[in-house]
């Protein structure tokens, strides 16, 4: 009996020389777990001192595709030291706060959707507790609460986890899981591994392509979210489209049908199409906007909701939309300047964003959007790269990766599309970066020189 007092001892000193943290807060020592047990990372669970269980996780770190793809299943069990009084509340903490950007969340407000189970028993919706921090705040990490149950010496939990585009941000947690008894004490933790990658974007985020064949009828490409295949099977929009010599986005087109136009008829005369909303009939019947628009040589949409007109001067002149206030859908011109008739393209390079010219040499350069709230509709040019006149056509989209940048395809005389995706230049002054085509591009498919016009 002595010799037995004494071994427990030791084992109780030995405990209390082995300090554990987590996340830089003070932790428990944990037993030795049941032979076989792993922790998140695959290796052996991590020894705890008497008095409190383990939590082991069940086949490693999970990874939670943050996108449309569904649910994934987190399942993790928990072992209680004996004569645990119950009722048994458990809660998991993930390990880092959400900061504040410009006083909102970084994520939405049903960032993760989950339902819980215990033991087989479904509970069904468990609710995410996701505070975000703003200046001189102090709040606790996100945290979700787990059903309270009786006590038991093992208890298996089911956790599904739905996570939507925002919650990448959370990137690869060690996530605490901490059990309590009746009394409020800690019976049994230790932690679970979540990594949240990007997965499809909602329709929304996603960028839709139309193009007009030389029947004159409207199809209609909706983006993915998945580069290798940017493009799902096409849609028919409608026929008619050949009465008009322009068509262009007023604002990028999405895969969910949001995104205006404006199309020029022969006669001059500009209309105007809604977005609806609606992917399957994506634009309301059409507006009229008024006569006298056959006086531009090229029209397009300004990135940001408006339009830009190039006269036959050579002189481009800007059409704010009612945003700022005017009468619908335009207020009165605005002139941004002369020259340029050096360009023979112009396109949208994304919402919000600015427009991309392409110049007789085929050099590409980008305009940025000037948002300081003076006189100017642009920023200098800056310049994107050569080798455009390549391209018999090209236009700007939303996007079609999961990087949330928006994009660019282009059509070769050989009527094959090619995709670039938008990444960020680094510009004096500007800490985001101006948005441009990236330097490598990902061919699309072939057969496009079917259509006479792409935007």
């Amino acid at each position: 009996m002595a010799r037995m007092r004494t071994a427990v001892v030791a084992a109780a000193l030995v405990a209390t020389m082995v300090p554990v943290t987590l996340g830089g807060s003070p932790a428990f020592a944990a037993p030795s777990p049941a032979v076989g047990a792993t922790a998140a990372d695959g290796s052996a669970a991590a020894g705890a001192a008497a008095g409190v269980g383990t939590v082991v996780q069940n086949g490693g770190r999970l990874t939670v595709v943050a996108g449309e793809e569904g649910a994934v299943t987190l399942r993790f069990t928990a072992s209680l030291p004996a004569g645990t009084q119950g009722p048994v509340s458990a809660v998991l903490h993930l390990t880092d706060h959400l900061v504040a950007r410009a006083g909102a969340s970084p994520v939405s407000e049903d960032v993760i959707r989950s339902t819980c189970a215990v033991d087989g028993v479904a509970y069904g919706a468990c609710a995410w507790d996701m505070p975000f921090v703003r200046a001189g705040e102090s709040v606790d990490p996100p945290s979700l609460a787990l059903p309270t149950v009786p006590a038991a010496a093992i208890l298996a939990y089911t956790v599904t986890l739905d996570a939507d585009r925002s919650a990448t941000i959370l990137g690869r947690p060690d996530a605490r899981v901490e059990l309590k008894d009746g009394t409020g004490a800690v019976v049994a933790a230790g932690t679970v591994g979540l990594h949240f990658v990007p997965g499809t974007p909602p329709a929304s985020m996603r960028g839709a392509v139309h193009a007009r064949d030389k029947s004159g009828v409207l199809w209609r490409y909706e983006g993915t979210g998945d580069v290798r295949r940017p493009f799902a099977v096409r849609k028919r929009v409608g026929g008619g489209w050949n009465a008009y010599t322009t068509v262009t986005p007023l604002r990028s087109t999405t895969a969910a049908g949001e995104g205006d136009l404006v199309a020029r008829d022969r006669n001059g005369v500009l209309w105007y199409y809604r977005g609806t909303g609606d992917p399957d009939a994506p634009f309301a019947p059409r507006e009229r906007v008024g006569g006298g628009w056959n006086v531009y040589t090229a029209l397009n949409g300004d990135g940001f909701s408006g339009v830009v007109a190039r006269d036959r001067d050579g002189v481009l002149w800007h059409y704010d939309t009612q945003h700022n206030g005017y009468g619908w859908p335009f207020g009165p011109r605005e002139r941004v300047g002369g020259g340029w008739n050096v360009y023979s393209t112009l396109t949208i390079s994304g919402q919000w964003d600015g427009i991309l010219a392409r110049d007789k040499q085929g050099v590409l350069w980008k305009y940025p959007h000037e948002n300081d709230g003076g006189s100017r509709v642009f920023k200098p040019r800056e310049r994107v790269g050569g080798g455009w006149n390549i391209y018999t056509a090209v236009a700007g989209t939303d996007d079609l990766g999961r990087d949330g940048e928006a994009d660019l395809v282009a059509r070769d005389t050989a009527g094959r599309l090619w995709s670039y995706q938008g990444v960020r230049k680094q510009v004096p002054y500007d800490g985001d970066g101006e948005l441009v085509p990236g330097a490598t591009r990902t061919l699309v498919g072939g057969g496009w020189n079917t259509y006479d016009l792409l935007f």
